[in-house]
């Protein structure tokens, strides 16, 4: 292939501008400038075995030519300037749009090939931008309803606690204005709706619960403003207690981690098990600076180093449920208040006001001085772990907590419940 890379104004190439390019069209690829060739005069003269006609002259058959190619350019620019349009009153008019299906997509039905999950996916995966006025950020949807619902993250609506406008891409490429319907800090999460946008395809919806360390997942979102990139690794871990932010937005996760490569800009998008079914949000990665105070978090100018954490999506479908029908988020909890400061366990100080724990079949439940090590099984280091292992369980479910209690570790059954709003420090 002949040509040239276009350059842009500063002197670098034009494929290292914004991956949305200055015109929003995908990608801003390089166009290979070359010369096209010119094919030759045709000859005029009837070819062999070709009677001529009077009624089609030499002369007659430029005019006939000129007329065809008119019709041509009229249709061309009618079918060209009825997709921009559409494009553009979607963006920034809020028009109706109609989404049609992906070329090349097509349902998954259980085959072996990850490119058929990834085809069935993609068109229920958005990509979202969202300004604040002074800042731009990127970040990843999924598709939850055909009344367009979109499941996302907090951070990513947000950014630095401050509500922006939100604009979503489609699969298609078109755009449209989207508003917020709720978000929850304490989980990270957040529902917008686009209105007037027929043709939505939801993403197939699955459980995190069968999930197995080793299992292969894929990730889909738009790293760094990468619009439908696909990544692919295994589950690493689960039940990872993660913690990110800081003050009142502080999230706790109780997170998949997975080696799938998770960058700023997938935030929000879906972490998919062989099947294609989603089973966890992505939202978080480790960070590498190996002094950080936070090393769980969301930084633009972090990337992936093989340690991303999703919230498991039946916790994320727990939230989002609420968030759309518009009451008051609530989160499980085991009824006590915990010691912060602790290390080596979660120290419980004592009872939430207005609470008392539950146990089950009578036993007696936490007092304060009781140490929790150990919940399902799943080590305990600090309130921190507890708190994101408590929020993701089901309230009503009973979690097996391993208790130090004057020196004596005691196996203890707890019935977990829902409390609303959002919860003190240290309560859980």
């Amino acid at each position: 292939m002949s040509g040239e890379l276009r350059e842009r104004g500063d002197g670098g190439p034009q494929w290292w501008s914004h991956p949305d390019g200055p015109t929003g069209h995908g990608p801003g690829f390089a166009v290979p400038t070359g010369r096209t060739a010119t094919a030759p005069p045709a000859d005029p003269r009837p070819g062999p075995g070709t009677p001529s006609s009077p009624r089609r002259s030499g002369a007659a058959r430029p005019a006939l030519r000129l007329v065809l190619g008119g019709l041509l350019v009229v249709l061309c620019s009618g079918v060209l300037g009825g997709g921009i349009g559409a494009a553009v009153q979607g963006a920034r008019q809020g028009g109706r749009i109609t989404l049609h299906p992906v070329p090349g997509a097509s349902d998954h039905r259980g085959s072996d090939s990850a490119a058929d999950v990834v085809q069935a996916a993609l068109p229920g995966v958005v990509y979202l931008r969202v300004s604040d006025g002074s800042d731009n950020v990127t970040g990843t949807g999924i598709v939850l309803d055909g009344k367009g619902d979109i499941l996302t993250n907090n951070h990513v609506v947000a950014p630095l606690g401050r509500l922006g406008r939100i604009t979503v891409a489609f699969s298609s490429g078109q755009q449209h204005t989207a508003r917020l319907v709720g978000r929850d800090v304490a989980s990270d999460l957040a529902v917008i709706r686009v209105q007037g946008v027929a043709g939505l395809r939801p993403i197939a919806l699955g459980s995190a619960a069968g999930l197995r360390v080793g299992d292969p997942v894929l990730a889909i979102g738009a790293p760094f403003g990468l619009r439908s990139t696909v990544t692919s690794g295994i589950v690493s871990a689960l039940d990872r207690p993660v913690t990110i932010g800081g003050g009142p937005g502080l999230s706790y996760l109780d997170a998949v981690q997975t080696d799938a490569a998770i960058n700023p800009g997938n935030s929000g998008g879906p972490l998919l098990d062989a099947a294609g079914e989603v089973v966890g949000v992505n939202t978080a990665i480790h960070s590498a600076n190996a002094g950080s105070g936070a090393p769980y978090g969301v930084n633009q100018q972090a990337g992936s180093v093989g340690i991303g954490f999703a919230i498991p999506i039946d916790q994320a479908m727990r939230v989002a449920t609420q968030l759309i029908d518009g009451v008051r988020v609530t989160h499980t909890s085991l009824g006590v208040v915990l010691d912060l400061g602790y290390q080596g366990g979660a120290r419980v100080l004592r009872t939430a006001p207005g609470t008392a724990p539950a146990t089950t079949r009578g036993a007696v439940g936490l007092r304060p001085g009781d140490v929790v090590t150990g919940l399902d099984g799943t080590p305990v280091t600090s309130a921190d772990d507890l708190i994101a292992l408590v929020r993701g369980q089901a309230p009503g479910a009973t979690a097996q907590l391993a208790v130090r209690r004057d020196g004596v570790v005691v196996l203890l059954a707890v019935r977990l419940r829902a409390v609303p709003g959002t919860a003190a420090a240290g309560a859980v």
